[in-house]
């Protein structure tokens, strides 16, 4: 589903693109890898290496710094759906391992918290702080199952390979990466002035610590949380760099259960109604039904705000079951989800071409037809076998490559 919002003030446009790309978990990342490699193959003049600015929450922020760092999307497929890429080994492993310190340092609070509610409970003759006994043993539930330590290793890795920068002051383009202080609820900009000194794979360990799952992230005696909690995109970031064209990706929306049983019947439903499938759903639901009206909400300040802007949101189709029933941390279901996306996003272009080519030729970008009208066209399509780089080799390519795009603008 494209969300399409054209400059109410059209100006001359300078080809200035930004990117913003929401959370949604690894299945999340995996359909905006798709949507990504959808655009990079469907519209002539588009390099999501080479924009102007970037804005990465949680899950997406992987993907925006990959890119920020010269990863394009073939290199991207090579990584994380097939497996043969020499720029990093990824392992689905190492976001699902326990959170054993946590565990561990949750476990030595019990001697305090028992010894403080017997404390209590003998001062107290009527026994009412009994009743208090729950809340004081919320102090033993660890803050995350899983650990991120593992997760920003890789990160870490991956960033300072092959010219590579995981450093925000060093990377060329404006990359910012989205966290939210536990303790205040301030959203934080990683990149920004006075928090650019962050390693990057820190503020996306951060930026991706969703409360329950993982532990908040400690950067300078502050914890972090997931950047969700406060908007969905950040898109606003984006927007005040002045960008003309404005490209963001979500991939969590609400399900429209009716409309999916009249078309094609909604996998994992088995033909009750949401209600009937369980909490879980229900609260996916939720969540996602109010991530979307939080983002549709500033969508619509941001055309008063930025009337010289285009804007083009991508999301999953309302009757899309495949995105709305698989489970956020399937990692066998990569690869289904990234070409379902990559699938939807054509069709999104193909259907909304009309409106779409005028408003991307003012940015000096086209269409290609044959790229959107093919339907054997698969996300994995042109790829090929992953490239042997030396660290030398691709210092210098990414030389070359940065000066190719200076001559060109």
């Amino acid at each position: 589903m494209l969300v399409l919002q054209s400059a109410g003030k059209p100006v001359p446009s300078r080809g200035r693109i930004g990117l913003a790309v929401a959370g949604g978990g690894p299945i999340g990342a995996m359909y905006e890898l798709g949507a990504l490699r959808a655009l990079e193959e469907a519209i002539e003049g588009f390099d999501p290496t080479r924009l102007e600015v970037y804005v990465g929450v949680s899950s997406g922020a992987f993907l925006a710094a990959a890119l920020a760092n010269g990863l394009d999307t073939r290199e991207l497929v090579r990584i994380v759906i097939r497996g043969d890429s020499h720029e990093a080994q990824f392992r689905p492993q190492i976001f699902l391992q326990p959170a054993f310190v946590e565990y561990l340092r949750r476990a030595s609070n019990l001697p305090g918290v028992a010894w403080r509610w017997w404390r209590d409970l003998l001062t107290d003759a009527s026994g009412a702080r009994i009743g208090e006994l729950a809340g004081r043993l919320g102090e033993l539930i660890p803050t995350g199952i899983f650990n991120n330590a593992a997760i920003e290793a890789f990160l870490r890795d991956v960033l300072t390979r092959n010219g590579r920068s995981n450093d925000f002051r060093t990377l060329g383009r404006r990359l910012y990466v989205i966290a939210v202080d536990i303790d205040s609820g301030e959203a934080v900009r990683f990149g920004a002035e006075g928090w650019d000194d962050v390693p990057i794979s820190r503020a996306i360990q951060a930026s991706a610590a969703l409360p329950g799952l993982y532990p908040p992230v400690e950067i300078r005696g502050r914890h972090f949380v997931d950047g969700a909690l406060r908007r969905t995109m950040h898109a606003s970031v984006v927007l005040d760099h002045g960008v003309d064209l404005l490209l963001g990706i979500n991939p969590l929306v609400p399900f429209n259960a009716t409309r999916a049983a009249d078309q094609r019947g909604a996998p994992g439903l088995h033909g009750g109604t949401l209600s009937d499938a369980g909490l879980p759903v229900v609260l996916s639901q939720t969540f996602r039904t109010l991530l979307q009206s939080r983002m549709r909400v500033g969508l619509a300040k941001y055309a008063q705000q930025y009337p010289a802007t285009d804007q083009l949101v991508f999301e999953p189709d309302e009757d899309d079951g495949e995105m709305f029933f698989t489970n956020v941390f399937s990692y066998a279901s990569r690869e289904r989800v990234c070409e379902n996306a990559f699938r939807s996003t054509l069709a999104d272009l193909g259907r909304r071409r009309d409106v779409l080519a005028p408003m991307l030729e003012r940015h000096g970008l086209r269409l290609r037809t044959g790229v959107i009208d093919d339907p054997g066209r698969s996300v994995a399509q042109g790829i090929g076998p992953a490239p042997r780089r030396t660290e030398t080799t691709a210092r210098l390519e990414r030389a070359l490559d940065e000066l190719e795009a200076r001559v060109r603008r």
